[in-house]
């Protein structure tokens, strides 16, 4: 894989995991606010259900913790560019925004609009709201301070 390979791969990476964490009615309100190319549906979003694995202390033999259930959806836009999309639940239309979002990142057309009027608000509200939830937490702190007696 060539360094540009890698970092389409490390682009696409990053766009997906900030449209996993965002909500489908802000997806949608950002994907109003462009016009969106021609497209089909490859794999109409549908839900199933995966496997999820897990390991004690991250480095113990992988243990099969439970099932989760998955959205996932395939996009072809006119140009030929794929996308998919996959997410936790079983919000099919969310799948599909994704996997068109995906779509779009690939097209050299729509990569620069997209990544300006979708991903990077969404990426700011994730932040934003990281830090509102952090600044309440830090407000809950306690600081402990022991004495040590001298006797022993």
């Amino acid at each position: 894989m060539t360094a540009t390979e890698n970092d389409k791969q490390t682009q696409r990476k990053a766009v997906m995991a900030v449209l996993a964490h965002s909500e489908p009615s802000e997806i949608s309100g950002r994907l109003a606010a462009i016009a969106l190319p021609a497209h089909e549906n490859l794999r109409e979003p549908e839900s199933g259900l995966v496997m999820v694995r897990g390991r004690i202390g991250g480095d113990g033999a992988a243990f099969n913790l439970g099932e989760a259930t998955v959205s996932r959806a395939a996009v072809r836009l006119s140009s030929g560019e794929v996308g998919f999309g996959y997410t936790l639940g079983r919000d099919a239309e969310k799948a599909r925004m994704i996997a068109l979002c995906d779509a779009m990142v690939q097209s050299d057309q729509f990569a620069g609009l997209v990544e300006a009027k979708v991903i990077a608000p969404l990426r700011a509200a994730i932040s934003e709201k990281r830090n509102r939830k952090a600044a309440e937490a830090a407000a809950t702190r306690v600081d402990f301070y022991t004495l040590v007696r001298g006797e022993g």
